[in-house]
């Protein structure tokens, strides 16, 4: 479903990410790990078409970027740390905006739908920038949902939520990623990664130097995976 090989991206002479290779297949729950400056958020900007490659092979579905990103955004489904909500419109009206856009059918019922999965039928009405950081997070994710997506890219979800937010946004995530969603999410959490993801790969070094399965993780691997994922990309190659 996600198909990347040798996929570099530099900024100028500085190169970001160089010669990664990244497997998905349908269904999959994959949480992308690695410190600061890896390049975790460039591998997503590169998956959602808002950045190009400098150079590689990105495919999702079968559908080619750059060339193909319409199709590829009709199958996407994107939640960052940025909600990317209308603070002065209501949850049902900020969905109604984003359905239309989508032309999502039945959509009056696909909306109740959501704002269930969410829990948020009962806050449908209130405007959103009423909404704790957490039901932002939640009312995100629907929007992410509401049409369907093969695919759907967290971007580090969890940031800025305090503790009971983000266990409620973790059950959002394995309701939407139990409907045989492609599911690929950065994050600085390795616990929380275990427990929602079926594989955990790590990024440094502008590739991915480790990938273990969750079963892997949950027998004792964690050590080295935490010191995988604090330490910094430079210090990692060497």
């Amino acid at each position: 479903m996600i198909e990347v090989r040798r996929l570099v991206k530099a900024f100028g002479l500085k190169p970001v990410l160089r010669g990664l290779d990244l497997h998905l297949e349908p269904g999959e729950f994959v949480a992308l790990l690695g410190p600061n400056g890896a390049g975790k958020t460039t591998l997503l900007r590169i998956l959602t078409s808002l950045a190009r490659p400098s150079l590689g092979e990105v495919r999702l579905a079968g559908h080619r970027l750059p060339g193909d990103a319409a199709a590829v955004r009709r199958i996407l489904g994107v939640v960052s740390h940025q909600p990317l909500l209308y603070g002065d419109l209501t949850a049902e009206e900020n969905l109604r905006f984003y359905a239309r856009m989508y032309g999502v059918p039945q959509a009056n019922r696909r909306i109740d739908e959501v704002l269930t999965i969410v829990g948020l039928d009962r806050r449908r009405r209130d405007r959103v920038r009423e909404y704790s950081r957490g039901m932002q997070q939640r009312l995100a994710i629907g929007r992410a949902v509401l049409h369907d997506p093969q695919i759907l890219l967290f971007d580090e979800p969890h940031t800025g939520l305090d503790q009971e937010a983000s266990a409620m946004l973790d059950g959002v995530l394995k309701q939407v990623a139990g409907e045989g969603r492609t599911v690929l999410m950065t994050s600085h959490d390795l616990l929380r990664a275990t427990d929602l993801a079926s594989r955990i790969d790590i990024l440094s070094g502008g590739v991915i130097a480790r990938s273990i399965s969750r079963a892997q993780a949950e027998w004792g691997d964690l050590p080295s995976l935490y010191r995988a994922v604090a330490m910094p990309p430079e210090r990692h190659r060497g």
